[in-house]
């Protein structure tokens, strides 16, 4: 199977923001990368400024994009787990997810001290934090700004 990780965090913490970075870092490694966009209340798709625009900009391969009973792949689905999900995206190295904070997946949660004041996830599955805070955490810990760090992480971790 395809490795999976998921980017999550609160509101406004800069998930896309996050992506945007580390898509083209993992990309001019020479992997190939899709995303998962998880859209909680539908999606209107590939409009100039939509985060999915944004990911394909950036330079995913492939680009989905997943709400409660559509699927954007030019197709109608009610799928809306990661594991109905994955097998779009078989043929990439490693499938990175926006949000998706229920699933019982890797997360990489990114918290901003001044947006929020906890952290989303208390789970077994965090893997990593992307922070500004001073908080101890129990997991790798990187600052907003060390992305060439986070790549690294994520392909030590998930591709080799």
């Amino acid at each position: 199977m395809t490795p999976l990780v998921t980017i999550v965090g609160k509101s406004n913490s800069g998930k896309t923001t996050l992506l945007m970075r580390l898509i083209p870092e993992i990309k001019k490694r020479g992997y190939r990368i899709g995303t998962i966009k998880h859209a909680h209340h539908g999606f209107d798709m590939d409009h100039e400024g939509k985060d999915s625009y944004l990911h394909k900009k950036a330079g995913a391969e492939t680009v989905l994009v997943s709400s409660p009973g559509k699927i954007a792949m030019i197709k109608d689905d009610d799928n809306e787990s990661l594991s109905d999900l994955e097998h779009y995206l078989s043929d990439m190295d490693i499938i990175i997810c926006e949000g998706f904070k229920r699933e019982s997946k890797p997360k990489i949660e990114i918290f901003r001290k001044d947006i929020h004041k906890t952290p989303l996830c208390d789970d077994e599955n965090l893997v990593a934090m992307v922070t500004d805070s001073d908080h101890n955490f129990e997991v790798p810990i990187f600052g907003l700004d060390e992305i060439e760090g986070i790549a690294d992480f994520i392909i030590q971790r998930f591709l080799k």
